[in-house]
């Protein structure tokens, strides 16, 4: 089975290891022993959640671990299915008929709960677990926060964008990795005349594409630029920074930046993976999620050492934090304005004793996770493959250093403006749009 972001993100939490542990979940709706199936508002304390390895498992083991301690407010509990989830959550939730518990991705849909009153403020509650609170990393908390307020609680897992580099190509031209926006253009041309491509690169997917953007936007304007724009200002896109670094993008791409017919490849495939660890392509941005698939597929790609690996480098006088990062925050878990009060303290209860247990952070690392919280580098030492440990420690690194760590923007930005987004990235890409073009197609649909 490989691990697409389409994959990854139904079996969420996904990264590092999981591709390979990861298998295929049940089919259809599922409930714990005594619930019904699809158990909504009315029928006790519910929560619905997905299928799919290894996190299903470890969700199971929480609730399990809760009933029997407590007998007498047991949670019932209902498996999805990715697809079948999204469809389900949005129309009961709707309805008034969802689960106290909400399982979900912060962002945009959380957003979207928040302004239609369907979820409760946990601010207050939320300051008052201060244990908890200071141990899940700072960078976790923007994806669940709408108008300085608390609406969802941090769990989970964190995979952060990663740009990945084969340190033979590296060697074939007798040049370091880039430590700067600079030193990627210089080394295009130097890629290009070995034949090597600069960069792999599954454009069809269109998201691959806006990784980039994500980046550059950061680097060069800094966090705010992207904030403004999910805060709804006016002709957000069109700030400076935000013009600056779509023009460099079209540079990067003008330049041969990107392996020839990029707009053909599909990152669900793996293609651009196999690109990387055939040697054909010398660096590749892609999430944390493609290192168990390259490990697997990519014989003694990184087995034998080749595999490289950075946080995105600065851009020469950019305004952007070198420490952040983007990509998947963690995920999140609200609960419903809807339930009745007896409902809400046993799922307070819930998460503030059992989403983040030192049960739940030693099964997250041991299926090759980085959980959202700082206690998981004290179990990286019990990781006896030195290849794994290393990535690990890096993306645990990366996800607790970083000052922001921006939710993936196809995730924080509403349905409408993600695939308009998605659309006109295809477009710049493609040079049949101008930055400004871009900035005015994606101002038009800002805040709807």
């Amino acid at each position: 089975m490989t691990t697409s972001r389409r994959t990854f993100l139904g079996m969420v939490g996904g990264g590092a290891l999981a591709a390979g542990l990861a298998a295929c979940g049940s089919s259809g709706p599922s409930s714990t022993p005594g619930s019904t199936t699809g158990a909504a508002a009315g029928s006790g304390t519910t929560y619905w959640f997905l299928t799919g390895q290894p996190q299903q498992a470890i969700r199971e083991a929480q609730v399990k671990r809760f009933n029997d301690a407590n007998p007498n407010t047991k949670i019932k509990t209902t498996e999805f299915q990715n697809d079948a989830f999204k469809a389900k959550i949005k129309t009961a939730i709707g309805a008034g008929q969802g689960p106290t518990l909400i399982w979900g991705w912060g962002g945009g849909g959380l957003k979207a709960y928040v302004e239609a009153g369907q979820v409760e403020d946990l601010t207050d509650w939320f300051n008052g677990q201060t244990d908890l609170k200071n141990s899940i990393f700072p960078s976790a908390f923007t994806a669940a926060t709408v108008n300085g307020k608390l609406y969802a609680v941090p769990g989970e897992t964190v995979t952060p964008i990663v740009l990945f580099y084969d340190k033979r190509s590296f060697e074939k031209i007798g040049a370091q990795p880039p430590q700067s926006w600079g030193d990627i253009m210089d080394l295009v041309p130097k890629f290009n005349e070995k034949g090597i491509a600069p960069f792999s690169l599954g454009g069809q997917s269109r998201w691959t594409n806006m990784m980039w953007l994500e980046f550059l936007f950061d680097r060069i304007g800094g966090s705010e630029v992207f904030q403004n724009i999910y805060d709804g200002k006016k002709d957000g896109w069109s700030d400076p920074s935000a013009l600056k670094a779509l023009d460099e993008m079209q540079k990067l791409i003008k330049a041969n930046g990107f392996i020839k017919g990029f707009s053909s490849i599909t990152a669900d495939s793996n293609a651009d993976q196999a690109l990387l660890y055939t040697g054909k392509a010398a660096m590749m941005l892609h999430g944390a999620w493609t290192y168990g698939n390259m490990k697997s597929s990519g014989k003694d790609f990184v087995t034998g050492g080749h595999l490289g690996y950075m946080n995105f480098p600065p851009v020469d006088g950019g305004k952007g934090d070198p420490s952040d990062t983007v990509g998947n925050p963690g995920q999140y878990m609200s609960i419903s304005s809807k339930a009745s009060s007896g409902d809400k303290d046993t799922a307070k209860k819930f998460i503030a004793n059992n989403t983040l247990d030192d049960a739940t952070v030693d099964a997250w690392v041991k299926s090759g996770n980085i959980p959202v919280v700082k206690s998981a580098k004290d179990k990286l030492s019990s990781i006896t493959d030195k290849n794994d440990s290393e990535w690990l420690n890096f993306v645990y690194d990366t996800a607790a250093n970083a000052k922001n760590f921006a939710q993936s923007w196809d995730q924080a930005l509403s349905p409408t403006q993600a695939e308009t987004l998605l659309d006109n990235i295809a477009k710049l890409f493609q040079l049949s749009i101008s930055p400004q073009q871009f900035a005015d197609n994606m101002n038009a649909v800002i805040g709807q």
